[in-house]
């Protein structure tokens, strides 16, 4: 009796052994569930994501459109050179439907792309420049524009008709003084006195000091990124 007691007790530990082990896997996976499933909220139901605002999309500033600046610094045909860059500053805001594009005093660089002194005797003073690039928000944007030229007229008709005046009012005198001969001479000396005086009088050299303002079209649309 003895040995089937003790044999029926064992019986009963194995089992007991047994479900013990059941419920601590029980236990260990409901509580790595737990740890997995995302957080809920306190009625029990999982907190909604958010979502991401939409990026404002970018302005697309037209070709064509202008770009007023005013100069930071003097440019002049004599004493500019091709291929030297200028800083200027926007003048006036450029908007697209309602949108500011590039705000009034954004920074912008340029380029001189033709500087010619005038001629001492003809031919007048050229000086053409170009925006290279807009600062907007920081960032540098690269740009194509028109030229904005600048020109100053030739004195050609106004140097040959001094060296004309000249040579027949030293003609006239020579003829007073010496008939055929001196007419020659004086006619010589005319021409010379007038040339002179037109060199001396000769053309004005373009000069534009800083706060000049200009103007520029855009040759292919900018897109600038929205702020």
């Amino acid at each position: 009796m003895t040995r089937s007691f003790i044999q029926g007790f064992l019986s009963v530990l194995s089992v007991a052994v047994v479900l013990t082990g059941c419920g601590k896997s029980a236990n260990q996976a409901a509580s790595s569930d737990a740890a997995s499933s995302p957080a809920s909220s306190p009625s029990g139901s999982a907190s909604p994501k958010r979502e991401a605002a939409p990026r404002p999309k970018p302005i697309i500033v037209a070709a064509d459109t202008s770009i007023s600046v005013v100069l930071d610094e003097p440019l002049g045909s004599k004493t500019s050179t091709v291929g030297q860059t200028f800083a200027a500053t926007v003048q006036a805001p450029v908007e697209v439907d309602g949108r500011v594009a590039i705000p009034k005093g954004s920074h912008a660089t340029g380029i001189v792309k033709e500087a010619k002194p005038a001629g001492r005797f003809k031919g007048g003073a050229v000086l053409a420049m170009e925006l290279t690039s807009v600062t907007v928000a920081e960032k540098d944007y690269e740009i194509q524009t028109s030229a904005h030229t600048v020109t100053s007229v030739g004195k050609g008709k106004r140097t040959a008709a001094m060296v004309g005046g000249g040579a027949g009012g030293g003609a006239a005198i020579g003829a007073v003084a010496g008939g055929g001969k001196g007419a020659a001479i004086g006619a010589l000396i005319g021409a010379a006195a007038g040339t002179g005086g037109a060199g001396l009088t000769g053309n004005r050299d373009i000069t534009l000091p800083a706060e000049t303002p200009l103007s520029f079209k855009l040759l292919q649309p900018l897109e600038v990124r929205a702020r």
